[in-house]
């Protein structure tokens, strides 16, 4: 798996809580204003534990917005492309489990966002 500080973006904070080669566990937060932008992975489906929020986890193809409040969750499916931030550039903090598979991080140019 890439290593949490190898993205071509940054965050306010990575808590590594458990990785083996074809799972990883992490709890990320995000500041205001920040996000993980568009991308999507080949082989694993993300997991998403909203723990402060609101959070928004938008999808495309099919495109649906999941708004996650404390202690709600959503799974995105390998190949489906993703982006995660708070709700109205908000703050969020949230646990993500991606697996099972090898991971990697295809990102989608803004040309591309359709």
């Amino acid at each position: 798996m890439t290593k949490p500080d190898d993205r071509p973006y940054s965050i306010e904070g990575r808590q590594l809580i458990a990785e083996t080669p074809d799972l990883r566990v992490q709890i990320l937060t995000l500041a205001a204003g920040e996000e993980v932008p568009w991308h999507y992975h080949s082989e694993i489906a993300d997991s998403f534990i909203c723990l402060d929020g609101p959070m928004l986890v938008e999808t495309r193809a099919p495109r649906v917005n999941h708004r996650l409040e404390t202690g709600e969750s959503c799974d995105v499916p390998a190949k489906t492309a993703h982006r995660v931030s708070g709700e109205e550039g908000g703050a969020c903090r949230f646990v993500i489990v991606q697996g099972v598979g090898t991971y990697d991080y295809i990102p989608i140019t803004q040309a591309s966002d359709g």
